[in-house]
């Protein structure tokens, strides 16, 4: 194979192989080319055979194994999954946005609510209430884990006074703000309450601003507890408690 540059130049010159052909090859030594020769169609190589469509994917679906992904569905993406034949599928790529942990709302009624078996598996908690009503315009608190504990802390403001309020700390729930007594407000009892990085192993913040008619109520508060948030409750403090809304909680990716 070394002469293959001679080969060719040489007249007449092997009419099925171009000169540029045996170029590739001019300086190969035959123990080389017999190992080349073994390897092209046997078992051990990747022939372009193994992908049928545009798209198909090479894949190694064991150790010195190697099997054919075949293309996936428009706009899906590639995912690892240890269960799948070959270790990877198509998947549709992650919306991220909100899911709504509580399938439909909970009505809220009573003088508290909880939804539990909150999964730890968003970055943030994000709390809606709408449409709230309570007896006696009520002050609405909350607690986190049913923790009773005095690890509470917040400070609350009122558009209506422009004046703050601060609570200090060893409180035993958080502070949303006040609920109206009656639906015939505009917008009514609409509560929004944040709780970002409710997983982490750290203090958590919970933000929230309440709105009804008029009137807002925006607070701040810190709950002292590392443990991951697996439950939220809702009080109305009056006698009758809440008397009607909803709250929504979302995961937020």
């Amino acid at each position: 194979m070394t002469k293959a540059r001679d080969i060719a130049s040489a007249a007449p010159a092997p009419s099925t192989v171009s000169a540029t052909e045996l170029g590739y090859l001019d300086g190969v030594s035959s123990a080389i080319q017999t190992q080349i020769d073994s390897k092209i169609g046997s078992a051990s190589a990747i022939n372009p055979t193994i992908v049928d469509a545009k798209g198909d994917l090479i894949v190694g679906s064991a150790a010195d194994t190697v099997a054919r992904l075949a293309v996936g569905t428009n706009n899906h993406v590639l995912t690892a999954d240890s269960a799948a034949t070959n270790g990877v599928k198509w998947a549709a790529a992650s919306s991220g946005g909100m899911t709504l942990i509580n399938t439909g709302g909970t009505a809220l009624s009573g003088q508290q609510i909880t939804v539990s078996s909150i999964p730890g598996t968003y970055v943030n908690l994000y709390i809606v209430v709408v449409a709230a009503v309570a007896s006696g315009a009520a002050n609405t608190s909350f607690r986190l884990n049913t923790d009773t504990g005095s690890n509470y802390t917040y400070r609350a403001t009122k558009n209506t006074t422009t004046i703050a309020r601060d609570y200090g700390a060893g409180l035993d729930r958080g502070y949303i703000g006040l609920c109206a007594n009656t639906s015939s407000y505009n917008n009514i009892g609409r509560m929004e309450i944040t709780i970002p990085r409710y997983a982490d192993t750290a203090y958590k913040q919970v933000l929230s601003d309440v709105n009804f008619g008029d009137e807002w109520w925006s607070s701040s508060n810190s709950w002292n507890n590392t443990a991951a948030i697996t439950d939220f409750t809702i009080f109305a403090d009056s006698a009758s408690g809440f008397t009607g809304g909803t709250m929504y909680v979302y995961g937020v990716k």
